[in-house]
């Protein structure tokens, strides 16, 4: 059961739709909005950020919606998310690739995404059940870790 009211939902999954409308798909035809909710520290309410896919001639500098809105609230120091919606028409209810669901993960396995299906009824996961078996931090060992950041460097 999600912890986010009925209005926080509902306004995340209106923010995929409007960011839907400006993805930039020539090539594959297969439009995605996303939005995230991200707790804000200087703020009492959590921030709506979203994101569209933009593909390039050169499909492998394509870059999904998710990982869109997310590195949009990462570039402004918010970091805390809460819960992710991805929208799209062709398919429904539509995943995230694998990438988005380890990017998404390296914030947290409790954060909530939101779908919705064929009816356009919700459908909720936690990125956690999404992705049980993440690469993290944790499968960085304290020998890896050190020679990523030698003493005193960070």
């Amino acid at each position: 059961m999600s912890q986010l009211s009925e209005d926080q939902i509902q306004a995340l999954m209106q923010a995929a739709h409007a960011a839907y409308a400006h993805a930039y798909v020539p090539y594959s035809g297969f439009p995605v909005g996303a939005a995230v909710l991200v707790r804000d520290p200087e703020r009492a309410e959590p921030l709506i950020v979203s994101g569209c896919n933009v593909e390039n001639a050169s499909f492998g500098l394509a870059i999904c919606a998710e990982r869109v809105a997310l590195t949009k609230a990462i570039s402004e120091g918010l970091r805390d998310f809460v819960a992710v919606a991805v929208v799209a028409k062709n398919v429904t209810p539509c995943f995230p690739c694998g990438t988005c669901l380890q990017f998404i993960r390296e914030f947290g396995a409790d954060t909530e995404i939101f779908f919705e299906d064929t009816q356009g009824q919700r459908v909720r996961h936690t990125i956690g059940a999404m992705l049980p078996y993440a690469f993290t931090a944790k499968d960085l060992s304290a020998t890896a870790a050190q020679d990523l950041h030698p003493e005193g460097e960070q």
